[in-house]
């Protein structure tokens, strides 16, 4: 404990330090800046040509898609009390978060019910992997840089992309910011800073800088410390309903340390464009385990190395024939260390590699239908330090053809996607051969003339290989695993409409109804012996849904705009693997047949206010619905207030923000507390 409190001590020391130099920093270029613009005269700066600030046009009619999506725009990334993806796609319908609590805490993300290892997640084009166990920990990535999110159900709506972004069940795109220069200015300065509860410091610099008129570079870094220390109450009941367990107490080993740097080089050419991106992410945190009979779990903590390089080239030849080019190179190190002397000792180190190329090519045949053709090839390895590991590599193939019919009144796109896989390991029994075909078909009609409103539909097959650890995790992995396939059916409509005068001004209302079957569903089963388990094929789970969302942009009086979002999904997914079975036709868990979000934000000359829920319905932890596993609704409500101001050529931005407002006990994960009431406080500087 007291080796603990000197590490969590030296962090705040780190950050305090780190915090000075930034200010300093600051201090120091706006001093430099304001010097610059005293000797720039104004007749100087006419007398040469002035370059107007780029503009990159963006359509808001989420209805001209063929496939249904939801966006967060960087503005409204901002304004929310965000500090990762993963924070950021609560607020979309339709997916369901696993948060662990805290600043450091595990967060990944489902879709539809159908499991993590459904859904696709894209970084600036190119997807993220896991191989080992499918789940990409959204909260290693920061919203500082991000300048959109985009969820699509089903798949992207674009012909030209990655054969392997045919295969998911639904997909996530994180875009980060491309450079833009003001005013013929070569460079780009932005820092932030923000503290919060928790001892939580954030510090963050982003500099972008002109290198030609058609290349451009931009470098981003972050730091973040946190004791990861809060208050939570636990109350436990027994089945009979008295009070087993009702204690006030401080969550402990949520300390986090972590650093992320990302470079990127912009390039445009004559009927293309290029990029190329370095990432790295190293951090250190603790994990405070689940809470169990009124007894804390503290001896558990993970270091990860995360690394990628990725370039992209996209080129169009004349008006028929587009090409994309992509390579990644990947190396995740993980160490897990759990020195709980009431469990088993454990440390264990696992390294990651990924290599893979992509082709993309799309050929207009005529104006209004296109016919595209993509092959992936992807290679993965895990090795490992544990007794009779089987050091397993797969090598992947992923070939898709796919068209898309635009007549104005219908857009329809069609696809085929070929999955092939053969694993390799040094121990044990490698997996078969696996090959598999998924077709999938989406239309989007306009009734009426004036194209306000959409009506779709589409149905699709989907599914995704077994990970290394469902594999061949040791003493439970089974070689023998099928594929996990998802069948996916949707129908629904969008009405999209801009005014130009009065007070509203803006009105989105998009709502879906789905069904989804999910077969040869992966899961852990007892082999009959103690602590031993094995990976089966055993569950099938029909998936039922509703996604409504609906937006608006009002302007009551001159200066005031006020924005509102809100989203609503109904789920009912029940496991039908067996009549035999006690859970036969219950609702899976974790998952709630009611949720939703809002948001309201209100501007007013400098002002920014924010208001932001989320709700979560009954649901139940574990197969069985029963009224020991129920769990209570929770909701959260996060507040935040933001002045924004210029002094000299900075722009400057304060925010305040209270997040769970209302001080509410709830865990998103049984066992696993999330904070009670805290706060932040933000300082964002551009240059």
């Amino acid at each position: 404990m007291k080796e603990m409190r000197n590490s969590i001590t030296a962090v705040q020391h780190v950050a305090g330090t780190m915090l000075r130099a930034g200010i300093y920093c600051i201090i120091i270029l706006a001093i430099h800046c304001t010097r610059a613009s005293a000797q720039e005269s104004p007749r100087s700066r006419f007398d040469s040509i002035q370059h107007v600030d780029e503009v990159v046009v963006t359509s808001r009619y989420n209805h001209k898609e063929v496939i249904p999506s939801q966006t967060l725009t960087g503005e409204q990334l901002e304004k929310l009390s965000t500090h990762s993806v993963a924070d950021a796609l609560r607020y979309f319908s339709g997916l369901q978060l696993k948060d662990y609590g805290g600043v450091g805490g595990i967060k990944t993300v489902n879709i539809r019910s159908m499991g993590t290892n459904h859904l696709g997640i894209s970084y600036d084009g190119i997807e993220l992997g896991n191989a080992q166990n499918g789940q990409i920990d959204l909260g290693q990535f920061s919203l500082d840089n991000v300048e959109e999110i985009t969820l699509f159900n089903g798949q992207k709506s674009a012909i030209l992309q990655p054969a392997s972004d045919f295969g998911h069940a639904g997909a996530v795109y994180i875009r980060t910011r491309a450079p833009r220069f003001a005013d013929g200015r070569p460079y780009n300065l932005r820092f932030k800073a923000k503290y919060g509860s928790s001892d939580m410091f954030r510090f963050s610099a982003l500099w972008e800088q002109r290198l030609s008129r058609k290349v451009s570079s931009s470098l981003s870094a972050e730091v973040l410390t946190a004791s990861g220390k809060y208050k939570f109450r636990y109350l436990r009941k027994k089945q009979d309903g008295t009070v087993a367990y009702d204690t006030t107490a401080t969550r402990e080993n949520g300390d986090i340390w972590a650093v992320r740097a990302e470079g990127n080089l912009h390039g445009m050419t004559d009927g293309g464009f290029w990029k190329f991106k370095v990432y790295t992410y190293n951090s250190e945190r603790g994990i405070p385990g689940a809470i169990v009979n009124n007894v804390w779990r503290r001896g558990e903590r993970q270091w990860d190395h995360n690394f990628f390089t990725q370039g992209r080239w996209q080129q169009s030849f004349g008006e028929r024939f587009t090409t994309q080019w992509v390579a990644k190179y990947a190396y995740y190190d993980t160490r897990y260390v759990n020195r709980d002397t009431t469990l088993m000792q454990v440390d264990n180190t696992y390294r990651q590699q990924e290599l893979y190329v992509s082709t993309s090519n799309v050929y207009n045949i005529t104006s209004q239908w296109s016919v595209s053709l993509s092959y992936d090839l992807r290679w993965n390895k895990l090795n490992g330090d544990q007794r009779l590991f089987a050091f397993p590599s797969r090598l992947s193939h992923y070939a898709a053809l796919a068209t898309a019919l635009d007549l104005g009144w219908l857009k329809a796109q069609g696809s085929v996607l070929g999955t092939f896989a053969k694993d390799h390991v040094r121990r044990g029994k490698a997996q078969d051969a696996l090959g598999e075909w998924t077709p999938a078909v989406f239309v989007n009609v306009y009734p009426l003339p004036s194209r306000h409103l959409s009506l779709r539909a589409y149905a699709k097959k989907s599914f995704r290989l077994p990970t290394f650890n469902d594999l061949y995790y040791t003493d439970m992995g089974n070689a023998a695993l099928e594929p996990e396939a998802a069948l996916q059916y949707n129908g629904g409509l969008s009405y999209d409409r801009q005014w130009t005068r009065g007070w509203l001004r803006y009105f989105h209302l998009q709502a879906d109804v789905y069904y989804n079957s999910v077969h040869n569903k992966i899961v852990a089963y007892p082999k009959g012996q103690q602590f031993r388990w094995t990976m089966l094929n055993l569950g099938r789970v029909h998936i039922r849904g509703i996604d409504v969302e609906t937006e608006l942009t009002l302007v009551p009086v001159r200066h005031l705009l006020v924005t509102g979002r809100l989203q609503y999904t109904y789920q009912d997914a029940r496991d039908v693997t067996s009549e035999r079975d006690s859970y036969y036709r219950h609702q899976i868990p974790y998952i709630p047949w009611h949720s939703g979000s809002a948001i309201v934000n209100i501007q007013y000359r400098g002002f920014d206010l924010n208001y932001s829920f989320i709700y979560a319905g009954e649901r139940y932890n574990q197969q069985e619905n029963i009224k020991y596993n129920y769990m209570q609704p929770w909701y959260t409500s996060d507040l935040s207030l933001s002045y924004s101001f210029a002094l000299r050529r900075m722009q400057l931005r304060a925010t305040l923000e209270v997040n769970n407002v209302f001080s509410q006990d709830y865990d998103v994960i049984l066992n696993y507390p999330m904070p009670k009431r805290n706060y932040g406080i933000t300082l964002d500087v551009k240059i």
